[in-house]
Order: structure tokens, then C-alpha cells, then sequence
């Protein structure tokens, strides 16, 4: 590979980049056009930590001759077990725990290897192999994202030249640069869909982020929170709060999630979430699925946590259908993207009204009557009720299988 190929591969990187291609299609087809400019790359792997709730970061995989999985996502490297093991035996943190920015192993010419993975790469015919860590000033770091790590091996008899490793040393940066930029992008769409839900930082990714823009839109409304929740609070120890209030969110937005609905608002252990479809009928289906759904969840939850000897509760839910305002509300400087309107209120009532008549779900009349007429023979009325801030009272309805809480 000569330098003038060099402006020829960064381009190529800088256009793949601006298009928004893959971490893992940026480095095979990096690797692939070095190939053909005759750089004599045989392996290459890249990783970064990223900001998201479950995984620690992405790490991205080429091989000239064998498949290998190109991309997967790994957890906490510094916890126990062989992750660590195999982490503090790698080059990359021979790198991150020195000040050194690569390290080199001439594995079929004598060095050792003294690295996790050297062994099989050299009973594999590598024959040279080089990592390196491309460190991010204190700007350019979010959360534990504070630097690329890359390794590259080859099977040429003699390992790289002094030459291949210069090229590769002016290269390697402008695929850290790009990698990191589709990076960003998708930390981006993890952090918006984390706190403002699919739905939500879809519109908000799309630029609609301008203060009092919202949509008027008719949408099926579900409220729900736990019951006893302030009782259980005041009696369990304050370390099992926190893991209780994440159990029991962990299986109400999963199925919510899991029947198409996208959970708006979390307000302690309360849970605001909105079911929309083309056909209101469809998403008052989609919210009973979700009821179910949840039921099924909340025994097996139950049951592993009275194993445990570890408190236990239910679920009570509201359900209403009605037109509400979607979009943003606040101030310049903090914005929330929710619904609302009266209806969002109603349903939160609805849900109250479970504590006084021993019921953990109940619908209302609106819901009920956009149900298509035969699913309703598995509902039954319980009668009219004045709901506190709500002009009308409201004949609430309420599941023939529903459990009578404790």
C-alpha cells in the first residue's frame, strides 16, 4: 500500500461515515480496501463502551478467511467471573491500564502470547499482531465512552513492515473518528428511547422538539400502579425498595411494550403509557393484551419473590380511550414530550378507583363501547361513579376474570 492510497481509504471512510453506515460495515469494508491496496490485513476487531442501561459496549469483527459473528454487544467488563479474567488478559487493557497507545506481538516470529486470544491467532497461521487505543479528551467523552480500542493481525510470513504499521497508525484514527460518530448517533436514539419511549423519541429524533408543537391525536390511555405500594415502602428496608419499584416496572412496561404500546411516563410506581392504531378498536385490543399480558407476568414475578421471602403485590390498572394533545410542553430550557387533556386525567382516576371497589383493573364506558361488540361478553359493569376532578360521572367496567386485591 503506498501514502498516496491513504487520501483514497480516508475518503472512503469519511463518505461511508456520512452516510451513516454500520460500526460493523465501516470496519469490513475498511479492512477489505486496505486488503486490496495491499496492506496485509487478516484479522481485525474494534470496540467501544457506549451509554446504554444493559450493555457495556459494541465491539465490531472481521476475519479475511473465516465467519465471524461482525458485531455483538458485551456487558460489564470489570465485574467477576471469566469477563474480567479475560478482559485484564487482553492487550486492550494492557493499553487502558498503562500509557502506552499500542502494543505489538510478533507471535509467529518468536514474541509471546501473553494476551488473551494470541494462542489460537497464532495456531490460526497470524503471524503479527497490533493494538492500539485512540484516547478521547474529557469533550469528546460521554459516560464510559472514552476511547476506541482496534487490533489487526495478519498471516504474511514476515508480519507487517515498518511501512504497513505507519499506514496504519495514519489510518486507524479516521476509522476511530467514524466509528465514533455512528456511535454517537445511536447513543443518541438509546438515551431518547430509554426516557421518552419508542414512540416519543421517534417524533423528537425527527426534530419535532419546538416548545408547544404537539398533535391532537385519539389514543387508548393506560394508567396503572401498585397496589400497597406507600404500605410496603414504610415497612421494607430502604435497600429493597429500589429493586421491588424495578421488578415490578421491569414486567408492566414489558407488556406494554410487548402488546405495541409505548410507555410515556414513569411518576414513582405509577406507569403512564398510550396504545394508538388506525382503528381505535385495535388498540383497546392491544391494551387488554397487554392486561393479560402483565397477569401472566406478575404470577410468575409473585411466586419467585415469595420464594425469596420478599414482599409482594398487584397491579391495578386503568384503561379509557379519548383525544389528548401529544407533544411538547415546558419551558425553553426543559421540555417533556407527553400527552395531555382531560381524558389523561379521567384515566388516572379510573385507576384510583380500583383502591375502593376491590378491583385491579378497571375500563370505562368509552373504552368498553369502541371494544367491537363481541369481546365485550368477557366484561362486567360495576356501576356509575363520581371520579374526583372529572365532571361526569362514569360507568366503570371491569373484567369478569379480574382478581379481587388484597
Amino acid at each position: 500500500m503506498e501514502y498516496s492510497d491513504i487520501g483514497t481509504v480516508a475518503a472512503w471512510l469519511t463518505e461511508q461515515g456520512l452516510k451513516g453506515a454500520s460500526e460493523a460495515e465501516l470496519l469490513t469494508g475498511f479492512c477489505n480496501t486496505c486488503r486490496e491496496f495491499g496492506l496485509p490485513l487478516d484479522r481485525g476487531m474494534a470496540l467501544m463502551d457506549t451509554l446504554h442501561p444493559v450493555h457495556e459496549g459494541r465491539a465490531f469483527r472481521w476475519d479475511s478467511q473465516e465467519e465471524v459473528e461482525t458485531e455483538f454487544e458485551y456487558g460489564p467488563t470489570g465485574s467477576e467471573g471469566n469477563s474480567l479474567e479475560n478482559w485484564q488478559k487482553s492487550a486492550f487493557y494492557y493499553l487502558w491500564a498503562g500509557n502506552e497507545n499500542e502494543v505489538r506481538r510478533r507471535i509467529g516470529l518468536g514474541d509471546p502470547t501473553d494476551f488473551v486470544m494470541l494462542e489460537k491467532m497464532a495456531a490460526d497461521g497470524h503471524t503479527d499482531f497490533i493494538a492500539m487505543v485512540h484516547r478521547f479528551a474529557k469533550a469528546g467523552t460521554i459516560g464510559e465512552m472514552d476511547c476506541f480500542f482496534s487490533h489487526f493481525a495478519t498471516r504474511r510470513p514476515e508480519g507487517f513492515s515498518d511501512h504497513d504499521l505507519v499506514i496504519l497508525r495514519k489510518l486507524v484514527p479516521v476509522l476511530a473518528l467514524a466509528i465514533k460518530c455512528i456511535a454517537l448517533g445511536r447513543i443518541a436514539r438509546t438515551i431518547a428511547e430509554v426516557y421518552l419511549g419508542e414512540d416519543a423519541a421517534r417524533q423528537v429524533l425527527e426534530g419535532k422538539i419546538t416548545r408547544g408543537k404537539s398533535e391532537r391525536i385519539s389514543a387508548v390511555l393506560w394508567f396503572s400502579d401498585l397496589v400497597n405500594y406507600t404500605k410496603i415502602s414504610d415497612s421494607a428496608s430502604p435497600e429493597e425498595i429500589l429493586p421491588m419499584l424495578n421488578a415490578y416496572s421491569d414486567v408492566v412496561i414489558s407488556a406494554v411494550h410487548e402488546a405495541g404500546g409505548n410507555v410515556l411516563k414513569l411518576i414513582g410506581d405509577g406507569v403512564l403509557a398510550i396504545f394508538k392504531a388506525e382503528e381505535p378498536s385495535d388498540a383497546c385490543r392491544s391494551a387488554l393484551g397487554a392486561e393479560r399480558g402483565l397477569r401472566e407476568k406478575l404470577v410468575a414475578l409473585n411466586d419467585e419473590r415469595a420464594l425469596e421471602e420478599r414482599p409482594t403485590t398487584d397491579v391495578y390498572i386503568g384503561l379509557h380511550i379519548g383525544d389528548v394533545f401529544y407533544g411538547n410542553i415546558g419551558s425553553q430550557e426543559r421540555l417533556d414530550f407527553t400527552v395531555i387533556g382531560p381524558a389523561v386525567n379521567e384515566v388516572s382516576r379510573i385507576a384510583s378507583m380500583c383502591r375502593s371497589v376491590d378491583f385491579n383493573v378497571l375500563m370505562s364506558s368509552d373504552f368498553v363501547s369502541t371494544l367491537p361488540e363481541a369481546e365485550r361478553g368477557a366484561l362486567a359493569c360495576i356501576g356509575r361513579y363520581a371520579l374526583r376532578g372529572v365532571q361526569r360521572p362514569q360507568e366503570l367496567y371491569t373484567l369478569d376474570t379480574a382478581r379481587l386485591t388484597s
